[in-house]
């Protein structure tokens, strides 16, 4: 079954002189239980993808269809959110500073209209690894990469179906980076998720996806497996030289 299918999508901002296109045709397909990432350079469109889908960038056209329903505009109702859940780059700016943990994630499960509040609260943090001495905590009491935990576990509250995943480790240090990437390997063999995933680095998607579409001012030159990447053989110039630049020495 496909979760995710996109065709012909384009995204732009602005109007007239001022336009401008973020995203031109892109074509994808993400099967249900599937992991698939979005690489390429900063302003290459990948997070603009994710942003149409979620209602967040509404200029639009082309058709997004998620598990068979066909959006339009961008407004989303309770039922989207229940779907698609997305985990944004900065854990930093993601947490309302005054919400203890247990505030963000009990408003979040109100608001999904989902009972045993307090139940499930203590399963949210369990689940993300965090434990309930976390539970009344405020966001500056927390590291980075226990603020990016408690996103996560904010964005599964609802039980959805697909995650978005914008650049979810580029903004933590480098020695919890692989911690926060393993929890969510894991949360998606546990609950049976689907990932689309936003990222520039390379050897995260490799790890990480099953597949994954390689973008490039806008556009989308290439779809490949995690295998090809693997083994080096992208055939696009462009997909060539992000895999050079990926192994170079520092």
């Amino acid at each position: 079954m496909t979760a995710l299918e996109i065709r012909d999508l384009d995204v732009w901002f602005g109007h007239a002189h001022d336009r401008v296109d973020a995203v031109k045709g892109a074509n994808l397909s993400v099967m249900q239980g599937e992991s698939f990432g979005l690489v390429g350079e900063s302003g290459s469109g990948k997070s603009t993808i994710l942003r149409a889908i979620t209602g967040l960038a509404p200029q639009w056209s082309g058709t997004i269809e998620v598990e068979g329903q066909t959006l339009s505009g961008a407004k989303r109702d309770r039922a989207f959110f229940r779907t698609v859940q997305m985990v944004f780059q900065d854990p930093y700016a993601s947490l309302h500073p005054r919400h203890t943990v247990d505030q963000v994630l009990s408003e979040t499960l109100h608001l999904h209209g989902l009972d045993n509040i307090d139940k499930r609260v203590a399963g949210l943090l369990d689940d993300v690894g965090l434990g309930q001495r976390f539970r009344f905590r405020y966001p500056h009491q927390l590291s980075g990469g226990q603020r990016q935990r408690v996103a996560i576990a904010r964005a599964l509250a609802g039980e959805p179906d697909i995650l978005l995943l914008d650049e979810p480790t580029s903004a933590l240090d480098v020695s919890v980076q692989a911690e926060v990437l393993n929890l969510l390997a894991d949360l998606r063999t546990k609950h049976g998720l689907t990932y689309l995933m936003v990222s520039h680095d390379l050897p995260v998607i490799a790890h990480m996806c099953d597949q994954l579409a390689v973008m490039r001012n806008g556009e989308i030159v290439e779809v490949m497996s995690s295998a090809t990447l693997r083994m080096g053989n992208p055939r696009h110039e462009y997909s060539q030289e992000l895999l050079r630049a990926s192994v170079a020495p520092q």
